[in-house]
């Protein structure tokens, strides 16, 4: 039996507890407390642009028909029969004006609404003994959106997601706002590793200390123009509200010249300096940090870098967004997406594809080399020895708990949040004492929503304790 307060103690000084990366009964605590709260990303707007399209997405166990209805509202609806519990949507994505259960034929209208249930009156004696008005499929506890981007959260009293996000959405539109149009996505590839779902969440928040090492080979064959790797540590690390991430320092030069260096055409700089606010033009501007990779508590992350594309010294950037999605301790689906600007020109959008592609895309160049390390780790730390050991990730911070460099100012950095040059381990910290947070809250009981038609009920949905 873990001692769970010693572990999060732990956690919370920065010395963690090798083990909570293959841990069934930390994942135990995961699913019960943090992923039964959490916003969830389950996808965007723009894959599901049209009356009745649909896609299928999970949250751990359950799953989601992610649907646009008729009168063009999106839902999350529980993807569950209301008689017998058989899934009414087995494929993952389509278009659809109905749903109907392979079992037993009940229907449903894609908004959810219950239309269609065989011999209903020689089965129920109709609506006497069951009443299909009122009844829909159960929808998610709470659902909310950012910029396009769907999000679910198992928590009916969840907070609005902009609260939950805080600061970071101001990083958050680097990614999915580079022009009024917003994003548009392709995918997502999904694949499985061997690996804890929290090491990739961790690795995208802030780890800039690994690329000198773990892609050297990347850097070495010419597919980015830096001359090393080790220039990572001229970027910072910045965290603010429920996220954080890593930038790049560009060269020095106007606004305009270091968004060409990233690769952008002028045509899409111009639609950013129209969009983005002025802090977010002098971070990349004045100070000249362009955002790379980043993490959105719990499991969604963002990558957004600039590769050679064909055999030219030209550099075409891309952006990425991935969830890490728990199947076990020791097993995680990836589910990543092809992000690009709506309103970017044809040319650029198949071009930034092929640079996805070509590094995270399943079979990526960085993809490879991270999911090696990832599985290594986690399968080392099942064993019984890692439960004897600490994991130092102290990293920019001395013996006294004061930090080796300090954080950027308000001059130096027109972001919101804390941000340092360098390398460091503060991101990671603050992820894990968020987890911590969520370990340590017992969940309260969960209120279950029962269908209508049962003798006595009065009303169209009965909900007890």
């Amino acid at each position: 039996m873990t001692d769970q307060a010693l572990v999060l103690e732990d956690v919370r000084r920065g010395m963690i507890p090798a083990h909570i990366y293959n841990d069934e009964e930390i994942f135990r605590l995961e699913r019960e407390r943090l992923f039964s709260r959490a916003w969830m990303f389950v996808g965007h707007e723009s894959e599901v642009p049209q009356p009745g399209d649909y896609v299928v997405r999970r949250i751990l166990e359950d799953s989601f028909i992610i649907s646009r209805g008729e009168d063009g509202q999106v839902r999350a609806l529980f993807n569950m029969c209301l008689h017998r519990g058989m899934q009414v949507c087995r494929a993952e994505m389509g278009n659809a004006s109905h749903f109907r259960c392979p079992y037993h034929g009940w229907s449903y209208r894609n908004d959810g609404r219950i239309v269609g249930l065989p011999f209903h009156k020689d089965a129920y004696g109709g609506e006497a003994g069951f009443r299909r008005k009122g009844q829909t499929l159960l929808p998610a506890p709470s659902l909310d959106t950012y910029n396009g981007l769907i999000f679910v959260s198992m928590d009916p009293e969840a907070p609005p997601l902009r609260e939950y996000l805080g600061d970071f959405a101001f990083y958050l539109d680097y990614y999915t706002k580079q022009s009024t149009g917003g994003i548009e996505l392709r995918g997502p590839q999904r694949w499985r590793v061997k690996a804890n779902w929290k090491i990739g969440a961790e690795n995208f928040a802030g780890d800039m200390y690994h690329t000198p090492q773990t892609h050297t080979s990347v850097v070495e064959i010419g597919l980015f123009r830096e001359p090393k790797a080790e220039k990572r540590k001229d970027g910072n690390t910045y965290w603010a509200g429920n996220g954080g991430g890593t930038t790049y320092k560009l060269p020095a030069g106007t606004l305009e010249e270091k968004l060409r260096y990233v690769g952008y055409p002028d045509v899409m700089i111009e639609k950013m300096k129209q969009t983005w606010s002025a802090d977010q033009l002098d971070v990349v501007g004045r100070d000249g940090f362009m955002i790379s990779a980043a993490s959105v508590f719990p499991n969604l992350s963002f990558v957004h870098n600039w590769p050679r594309v064909e055999d030219s010294e030209d550099v075409l950037p891309f952006i990425s967004i991935r969830t890490w999605q728990p199947i076990g301790p020791d097993e995680t689906e990836v589910l990543s997406w092809f992000a690009v600007d709506a309103e970017a020109p044809e040319e650029f959008k198949a071009l930034s594809y092929k640079a996805y592609l070509m590094c995270f895309g399943s079979t990526g160049m960085f993809e490879q080399d991270d999911v090696e390390n990832w599985v290594s780790l986690t399968s080392t730390a099942g064993g019984a020895m890692a439960r004897r050991l600490l994991l130092n990730s102290r990293m920019g911070l001395l013996e006294d708990g004061s930090e080796v460099v300090p954080a950027l100012t308000r001059d130096q950095f027109a972001g919101p949040g804390e941000a340092h040059v360098g390398y460091g381990e503060y991101n990671q910290r603050h992820l894990l004492n968020r987890w911590a947070d969520y370990l340590e809250r017992p969940v309260d009981h969960v209120r279950q929503v029962q269908v209508s038609g049962v003798p006595g009920s009065d009303d169209d949905a009965a909900v007890t304790a």
